[in-house]
């Protein structure tokens, strides 16, 4: 499945994706705005096991982003359980070779079209740390609402942050 605007074309993740995906993760700047779920530094031992990981998805719900045929980043949605089973989380990230140059946004509103209307979810939402004002301006360009913010949520880099809770309703 592909879901595609423009120049941006969010594909599923192939073994070919190892070696890049590899390189670009591997970053400390695109680690800091991450859960520390994602490791760094980042190897290609990590993009075989991630990769082997998504293929495993049905419905498919993780893509590699595609940026005029380059592989550039991640993007994908994390279905909830339970009574928010209508629900998925949003996560992103791009390749800093490929900052501002309105990436993040295209891919945002194809995951978030593709989870709304294919998957049937009723919301999506996502947690952005305070200091990712890029990454609060793509979710606001995509029609996502800031719901709140919720004060020293977040350690990371061995300090406390306000995490900054967005989400977009069907």
């Amino acid at each position: 499945m592909q879901l595609r605007h423009d120049k941006v074309i969010l594909r599923p993740l192939t073994d070919n994706d190892n070696d890049q995906l590899a390189r670009l993760a591997n970053n400390k700047k695109i680690w800091d705005n991450l859960r520390d779920l994602m490791p760094h530094p980042y190897t290609t031992d990590n993009a075989i096991f991630f990769i082997n990981l998504v293929k495993q998805e049905d419905p498919q719900m993780t893509f590699a982003i595609e940026y005029k045929g380059q592989f550039c980043g991640v993007i994908g949605l994390t279905s909830q359980q339970d009574v928010y089973k209508k629900t998925a989380e949003i996560g992103y990230w791009i390749g800093e070779p490929f900052w501002n140059k309105g990436i993040a946004t295209e891919a945002v509103k194809l995951i978030t079209d593709y989870g709304l209307n294919q998957l049937d979810l009723l919301r999506i939402h996502t947690g952005i740390f305070e200091y990712n004002l890029s990454s609060m301006k793509v979710l606001e360009k995509c029609g996502y609402k800031k719901d709140g913010v919720f004060e020293k949520s977040i350690v990371k880099n061995g300090q406390i942050w306000n995490e900054h809770r967005y989400s977009k309703i069907k």
